[in-house]
């Protein structure tokens, strides 16, 4: 299993192309001023150890040497070990609501990526239970099914966007549907499910759906994302920024449907939370998800981790070397030296 123990060194590695850009930005205009002087014949006879090669190889080098350095310095490592790890905890499912609606801005910066940074938060907290990921809009994907890897829950959530759901709506009971079906089969202990959702456009029997998961045993807890009054949808045509309209020309505006899920709280013996500017409500909810029975859970971690740093610094170190080594100019001592004698 592999990993990068600091990945926000990785960010350096963006200096790389501004290097390349200056670079071949002062080589044009290094030619340019060598033009102003003569033709380029006579210029190679009056600088006849000047190669045009050379340089061009030393960046190179210090480019490949620079890029070795900064993956070192983030610490790539290889997890060396697969375990079976028993704790004690519940297993959660969050279904996130992907439709176009959940774009609108009355939840700063909108309330889809509001959501994101609060599940990940949420992830941070969490330490021996496991956790899956759903995206619903007209119809209900998994994201990610139930596990312990909560690094690879983090990653799965930053993928997360509109287009990921082709149907537009917000179907939350075939959200819950898939929910019920993606609990771990031979899982006896606590399980919970958290749907974060404007609750617009809602097209099927979510509150059914929330009955039959608590005659199941699973607890069903909803967040409003948005507010009563709304806002628009924004949506960008070449880079221009509007807001989505009808067919007579109206903005759109699309609104927190909290009494829907109230009642989907209500069917599934859980409770419900409006999200705002200040806060989600996750926390909140993940207080309540504490109190809920643990149980002993069973999964395969990497463990036992080995760094592998000291392979890409070494490498960046030769290359640096080879890069002192190797002169921009040609060596007047070798220039004439011939490995095969010339044919007569």
């Amino acid at each position: 299993m592999f990993r990068i123990a600091n990945p926000e060194y990785l960010y350096a590695l963006l200096v790389i192309p501004a290097l390349i850009a200056f670079f071949w930005y002062a080589r044009i205009k290094r030619k340019k001023a060598l033009a102003l002087f003569g033709q380029k014949e006579i210029l190679s006879v009056l600088m006849p150890n000047v190669s045009g090669g050379r340089p061009v190889l030393k960046f190179i080098i210090l480019m490949f040497a620079l890029t070795s350095i900064i993956i070192g310095i983030s610490r790539p490592q290889f997890g060396s070990k697969l375990k079976n790890e028993k704790r004690k905890g519940i297993e959660l499912m969050i279904a996130l609501d992907v439709s176009n609606s959940m774009m609108s801005e009355d939840i700063q910066p909108n309330r889809l990526e509001r959501a994101k940074r609060a599940i990940a938060q949420l992830v941070d907290k969490l330490s021996d239970d496991k956790l899956g990921l759903i995206v619903f809009a007209g119809d209900a994907y998994t994201q990610l099914p139930i596990t312990a890897d909560y690094v690879s829950a983090k990653l799965f959530l930053n993928a997360i966007s509109p287009q990921m759901v082709p149907t537009q709506g917000t179907a939350i009971g075939a959200a819950i549907e898939l929910g019920i079906k993606s609990f771990s089969p031979t899982f006896t202990g606590s399980k919970a499910m958290i749907i974060i959702t404007d609750g617009e456009n809602h097209e099927d029997d979510a509150v059914g759906a929330a009955t039959e998961a608590a005659k199941q045993g699973i607890v069903i807890y909803t967040i409003g994302m948005g507010s009563p009054e709304g806002g628009p949808i924004p949506e960008y045509v070449n880079g221009q920024k509007s807001y989505r309209k009808d067919r007579q020309g109206n903005v759109v505006v699309t609104k927190l449907n909290e009494p829907m899920l109230q009642q989907i709280a209500e069917a599934g013996k859980g409770a419900y939370v409006r999200a705002n500017n200040a806060q989600v409500g996750l926390n909140n909810l993940l207080n309540e998800v504490n109190k809920m029975e643990k149980s002993e859970l069973e999964s395969q971690v990497y463990t036992d981790y080995d760094d592998k740093f000291q392979y890409f610094i070494g490498l960046g170190l030769f290359l640096i070397l080879l890069d002192f080594v190797i002169l921009e100019r040609k060596n007047k001592y070798l220039k004439n030296f011939k490995l095969f004698g010339e044919r007569k």
